[in-house]
């Protein structure tokens, strides 16, 4: 679950991370109102789970009143990425030296979290990872030592953050890292943190990412979930508990099982395609759930072809079958459709299917490639 800069703050700051002290606003005259009651510059920032919103103008520095206006009135309300701005965070302004990179992430390769720190704020950490790698410094967290003071001052130091700004990082890492480990968080940065001219260290930005597996022990943090902010057809997959991811591509893909969805996936691509996104209807799914499934794929009008890739274990062949029969009647469809079936009840799925416009697939490659032909 993503959360908004203004509610990652919030954590950051129960956890001793420096932040400013902002004003969430829904209106032109709430960010006028808070411009005066500051009496100086601010900036006006756009609340949407999107990256990228300097350069798409949703962030601005007003240093007068009017200039506040004109802000609030350009950014409620723009796109940006495809999330409507409803909601800006006014902040004063900061009076930046220099910038930082630090963040906590999971890394899968070491198997750990993993703390990352680099003099080379204010940008993305790919952009850097990709064109200087040599400016990051990383900490694996053992789980056993936790991650201690003189973790945080070395891992700066590696970051080459400056002997000015180390103390203050080190504050900021400790909280950071204890924010993400209570939230059962899978990332958490601040990007840029700021050194202002007078010497203070500043979270200027927040992000974070909440564990959507952990969000029932996390009974605070479910109040930040904004149906609104996510895409469309996620939100409804959402709602009805499918496990759905929106991909870029134009075949659709349904399996059961996370790892067989991601094999699914590199299939497609092998065969010269691209996935519109990965759905795992799970173990045992019956007829109504694999409907619900191909309509939520059919939701995405870049489908043009749907790949059903089904494995039977403790999910059966035949309700499967049935499922998609259900689907092709009720909802009228006309795409084609590209199943294959093997495992528990797959014979009787496949003489289910027997006579219908679906098309079947001896084997997973060869499921890709008609798919993938057929989306054209």
């Amino acid at each position: 679950m993503k959360i908004h800069e203004y509610q990652a703050k919030e954590v950051f700051g129960r956890y001793g991370v420096p932040v400013p002290v902002g004003a969430v606003c829904t209106t032109s005259q709430e960010v006028i109102d808070y411009a005066v009651k500051l009496g100086k510059a601010i900036v006006v920032k756009a609340q949407v789970h999107a990256g990228g919103r300097g350069k798409a103008g949703g962030v601005k520095i007003a240093k007068t009143v009017e200039d506040a206006q004109l802000a609030a009135d350009a950014i409620l309300g723009m796109d940006i990425k495809g999330f409507t701005v409803k909601k800006v965070l006014c902040e004063p302004a900061i009076d930046i030296k220099d910038e930082y990179y630090l963040g906590v992430v999971q890394d899968r390769a070491l198997q750990t979290n993993t703390v990352i720190v680099s003099a080379a704020g204010g940008i993305d950490i790919e952009q850097v990872a990709e064109e200087t790698p040599e400016k990051i410094a990383k900490h694996p967290i053992d789980p056993i030592t936790g991650f201690q003071t003189w973790h945080a001052w070395d891992v700066a130091k590696r970051g080459g953050l400056p002997p000015a700004a180390i103390p203050g990082a080190v504050k900021t890492l400790r909280g950071l890292v204890a924010a993400y480990l209570a939230s059962d968080a899978n990332m958490a940065e601040v990007n840029p943190l700021v050194l202002t001219v007078g010497g203070e260290i500043i979270a200027a930005d927040g992000k974070m990412v909440i564990d959507d597996n952990a969000l029932y022990r996390q009974q605070a943090l479910q109040g930040y979930h904004e149906g609104s902010d996510e895409d469309e057809i996620e939100a409804e997959a959402h709602r009805q508990d499918i496990q759905y991811v929106k991909l870029d591509g134009n075949v659709g893909v349904i399996g059961n099982g996370a790892g067989l969805v991601m094999t699914t996936l590199d299939e497609v691509t092998r065969a010269g395609g691209k996935a519109a996104n990965f759905l795992d209807i799970g173990g045992g799914a019956k007829a109504e759930l694999v409907r619900n499934s191909l309509e939520i794929v059919m939701m995405n009008p870049r489908v043009k072809s749907v790949f059903f890739n089904i494995f039977g274990g403790i999910t059966r062949g035949d309700e499967v079958a049935k499922g998609i029969l259900q689907a092709y009647d009720q909802l009228n469809l006309k795409l084609p459709i590209v199943i294959r079936l093997a495992g528990t009840m797959a014979d009787e799925g496949r003489r289910l299917l027997e006579g219908s416009p679906l098309i079947p697939a001896a084997t997973m490659q060869e499921a890709a490639r008609k798919a993938v032909e057929l989306a054209g």
